[in-house]
């Protein structure tokens, strides 16, 4: 939370900033109560562990939350694009280390609490170590017609196809965590079948969205492809932009005084999901005719490793760039006049 401070003065102060703020405190103190107790001690175990469990459910709002703190800051000050990039550079390092606590959390609540879903006796916290990710992804579709199909009364059929390189005709199965794939794969489905009902919506039938999930050696790539008209170039970084959402206010929990959904962030965070196990999630657009989501992830498990932010000069030295004049111009503009200085010739 150092980084935080780098943040806008004004959008710390807003309500949102100023309560998740107080979350953070209340649940480092918490933790700290745990510092100086004997862990082999089989009741402090247990109130570690009921702590950790609180923790994590008053963190359940962070996203939206703090996304709320974004919105009531543009709406009363606007935005400039030295704000943008700072806050986008923040918001990745932020949900990413979020992503990070609730998976160190979820690991020792399910080993140390013993208790173990039946359907999954062979997973090791939240990990599967044979992770059938064609099922993974025939679950994430699953639901996702079922939200298409009760919101439009219609939804695409969708095509899964496979190919294993390593061991031709085998399942793929690798080691991941079910719910962080799911994730990923839920929010490209949604869109996907969004995109293409509302494209279609005066066809007779549906285009099928089609899935290509491949192993090879380094890389398990799931390859989601529709036809539901696809976005402009320009706006391709946008769909990944904390402060850009195209997404209709949310409406408020009076109860929490957080918001409860509608934010616009599903890309962005799914993204960071991606990118946590070394992965990534990439989109590729033909305006006109649909959209290609790419998520690569790695084969291997001993590749698999953490990627977190640090807090160090180079993170510092990044909040305090400041956008230089544009260098580039087309014949018909002037550049941007960003820079401090102005030269003439």
């Amino acid at each position: 939370m150092k980084e935080v401070d780098f943040l806008p003065d004004k959008m710390l102060c807003t309500p949102s900033l100023q309560l998740l703020q107080s979350w953070y405190a209340q649940s480092l103190m918490e933790i700290v109560e745990f510092q100086e107790k004997n862990p082999d001690d089989g009741k402090v175990l247990s109130n570690f562990t009921e702590a950790l469990v609180n923790i994590r459910n008053r963190h359940n709002n962070v996203i939206p939350t703090m996304a709320q703190g974004v919105i009531e800051y543009k709406e009363s000050f606007g935005v400039d694009p030295v704000t943008n990039q700072n806050v986008q550079y923040f918001l990745d390092r932020f949900y990413m280390s979020r992503i990070s606590i609730r998976m160190l959390i979820n690991q020792h609540t399910l080993i140390f609490e013993g208790s173990r879903n039946p359907a999954h006796p062979k997973h090791i916290g939240s990990i599967d170590p044979n992770c059938d990710v064609v099922e993974v992804v025939k679950d994430a579709c699953e639901s996702s017609k079922m939200l298409c199909d009760q919101y439009y009364l219609a939804s695409p059929e969708v095509i899964i196809k496979q190919v294993n390189a390593k061991a031709v005709g085998q399942p793929l199965h690798i080691v991941y965590v079910p719910s962080h794939l799911y994730h990923m794969l839920f929010e490209l489905f949604k869109n996907a079948m969004r995109a293409t009902v509302e494209t279609h919506e005066s066809c007779p039938s549906l285009p099928p969205i089609e899935v290509m999930v491949s192993l090879g050696d380094e890389d398990l790539t799931i390859k989601m492809l529709d036809r539901g008209g696809g976005v402009p170039l320009r706006k391709i970084d946008r769909l990944f932009s904390y402060m850009y959402s195209t997404a209709p206010r949310p409406v408020m929990d009076n109860s929490s005084n957080a918001p409860l959904a509608g934010f616009g962030y599903g890309l962005p965070i799914s993204r960071l999901y991606a990118k946590y196990f070394q992965g990534d999630l990439q989109l590729y657009s033909m305006e006109g005719y649909g959209t290609s989501a790419v998520i690569y992830l790695k084969a291997l498990s001993t590749e698999s490793v953490e990627r977190l932010p640090v807090f160090n000069k180079s993170a510092w030295r990044h909040y305090q760039t400041s956008i230089e004049a544009d260098d580039w111009c087309m014949p018909s503009k002037e550049p941007k006049k960003l820079g401090k200085y102005n030269v003439k010739v």
